[in-house]
């Protein structure tokens, strides 16, 4: 079911998203190299604490996970690009992490990703990331009021592909409310002009992920960590954001850094 969210909900959904960028910004500024991927979790853990707010990844169990997921962020490394679930590993130089961070607060779920480089970092690494936060960026400005999602789509797509890339569709943007998965699904490519109006007070999570050398995928024996299938790395940018008389609102953003940032 799509639900459609009335100004003031999405005015209840402020503190949601301003918490997940916050916190997102805190780990890229205190992460370097040598910092371990369980201990991200602890600090993150003890963010949410601190603000009252509830992890939407601990409890979380869909049909493609092995088990409740357990931990509170995504830490993927590398040639892991979603769901990358935090264990034993201490970052290296010119490691390419992707943190992807969703919690609830007053009852209102965001959910945001950002990939960056620990210390010294490949050019093709910061192309990588620069083209799904570009993507993020021409999905946000498609996000207008009388349009269709397929525009939303179709923009991600188009910056993609015209950078190189393959688009993996099992994995997309989704709905976002009072859980953090729900109706519509956003895939990162398709069609303008096809599929559901966009009306005032959707709201969704837009993710474009990219690998540097394919579109497939496979999962780690965790029964969660999605890699690429030939060992080429991969990035992942998200924000949730509310489609508003006035445009779209970027509910998750972190500032003014990239395109994706603004609304």
């Amino acid at each position: 079911m799509i639900e459609l969210h009335t100004p003031a909900e999405i005015e209840a959904m402020r503190p949601a998203g301003e918490f997940v960028a916050s916190t997102l910004t805190t780990l890229r500024e205190e992460v370097g190299v040598g910092a371990d991927l369980l201990d991200i979790d602890t600090r993150a853990r003890e963010l949410i604490a601190q603000r009252g707010a509830v992890s939407c990844y601990v409890d979380y169990h869909p049909s493609f996970g092995a088990s409740p997921f357990g931990k509170v962020i995504c830490t993927s490394v590398n040639d892991a690009v979603l769901h990358g679930l935090p264990h034993r590993y201490r970052l290296r130089d010119g490691d390419l992490l992707t943190l992807d961070f969703a919690v609830s607060v007053d009852g209102w779920v965001a959910d945001s990703a950002l990939s960056f480089v620990v210390g010294t970092a490949r050019e093709q690494d910061l192309e990588l990331i620069d083209a799904t936060e570009r993507a993020l960026g021409a999905g946000v400005a498609a996000c207008r009021v009388g349009g269709k999602l397929g525009d939303v789509s179709a923009a991600i797509g188009q910056v993609c592909r015209g950078l190189g890339y393959r688009v993996n569709l099992q994995f997309g943007g989704h709905g976002v409310g009072r859980t953090m998965h729900g109706e519509p699904h956003v895939p990162n490519d398709g069609r303008a002009g096809r599929g559901l109006k966009l009306r005032p007070g959707l709201v969704i999570a837009i993710e474009p992920w990219l690998l540097e050398g394919t579109d497939e995928i496979s999962t780690d024996p965790d029964g969660w960590t999605l890699r690429s299938a030939d060992g080429s790395r991969g990035a992942h940018s998200e924000h949730t954001v509310a489609l508003t008389e006035d445009g779209p609102l970027v509910l998750t953003a972190r500032g003014m850094s990239s395109p994706a940032e603004t609304s």
